[in-house]
């Protein structure tokens, strides 16, 4: 006779893998998933290899040192929100239950705040009707104090804070394109380096902006002088200046490019600048559920605008 406890139809799926999942989800990595659950990393990875191998299936592809969800796996996270709530019933029969007019307190930068945030934000209220939603649409060193303090429950930004108030996670990596009307000589190259730069006209982020300090170095370890006509606090207003004809732009690429104007257009810089995109949060406070599943939609929505596909 067969041995039905081998068969793989997941029927022996164990409750510990499946908050392994979620935790992977959403925080993009075993390390944090580890933290997150109160177990050891190579604990989370033999609970990850022993669903799929149930599962028959892969969940996650793995790139740049994160866990990519696959539909797969986003498919199965969203069925699990009823699993768990009724297990917590089940363990807290007195605790109430998150309310959900306490309102989820996000911000952003202009350019992420216009550009990417609507597309999860919709996800995660689609998800959850009933939660309270307030977005602020902050100057990144006034969100960074902002999230210090405690007032924002989670913000997206592409600076790199240096404040002990701030916890910093991040979920993309981009790196720096050139930014040009599509009609440009430059558009003929397919790739841009810091001499294709040397005299041209040139809209430069602001100076407070981390970003621009490696962008510096790199033309000027280049012996390169652009003529600066305008500097910018945000993404997008370069990206109109630049449609005005006022110049060209280093730029992080997300979330601009993946709503381009039809008369602009980017091509790889080199050297190579990678820029991080990260959530922040207060340091001294846990993620709440609210938190982690919004957290959890965002990571699901930059994952499938990764620098191969804008």
């Amino acid at each position: 006779m067969p041995d039905d406890h081998n068969k793989n139809d997941g029927s022996d799926i164990r409750l510990r893998e499946l908050r392994v999942l979620r935790a992977i989800v959403t925080t993009g990595t075993t390390t944090a998933a580890a933290d997150l659950l109160g177990i050891s990393q190579p604990a989370v990875s033999r609970a990850l290899a022993q669903l799929e191998e149930r599962l028959g299936r892969t969940l996650f592809s793995r790139e740049s040192g994160r866990l990519l969800p696959t539909a797969e796996a986003l498919g199965v996270d969203a069925e699990l929100d009823i699993l768990f709530k009724v297990l917590a019933r089940i363990e807290n029969p007195d605790r109430r239950a998150p309310d959900p007019t306490v309102p989820l307190r996000i911000a952003a930068p202009p350019t992420i705040a216009h550009r990417f945030l609507p597309g999860p934000v919709a996800d995660f209220s689609r998800r959850f009707p009933d939660q309270r939603i307030l977005i602020d649409v902050l100057s990144s060193d006034v969100l960074v104090t902002q999230v210090a303090e405690g007032r924002v429950d989670i913000a997206l930004s592409d600076a790199e804070p240096n404040h002990a108030g701030v916890r910093v996670e991040p979920f993309r990596d981009s790196d720096v394109v050139c930014l040009m009307q599509r009609d440009d000589p430059l558009a003929a190259k397919t790739v841009i380096r810091p001499e294709d730069l040397h005299d041209r006209a040139y809209v430069a982020q602001t100076r407070r902006h981390s970003a621009r300090v490696a962008k510096d170095r790199a033309l000027a370890a280049a012996g390169v002088q652009p003529k600066i006509t305008i500097e910018t606090a945000t993404v997008v207003s370069a990206a109109e200046l630049v449609r005005e004809g006022l110049g060209l732009a280093l730029i992080n690429p997300f979330p601009t490019a993946l709503r381009l104007d039809p008369s602009l257009t980017t091509r790889p810089f080199e050297p190579r600048i990678t820029l991080q995109t990260s959530f922040l949060s207060p340091a001294d406070r846990r993620h709440s559920s609210a938190t982690l599943a919004f957290m959890a939609m965002v990571r699901a929505r930059a994952s499938q605008t990764h620098n191969g596909e804008i």
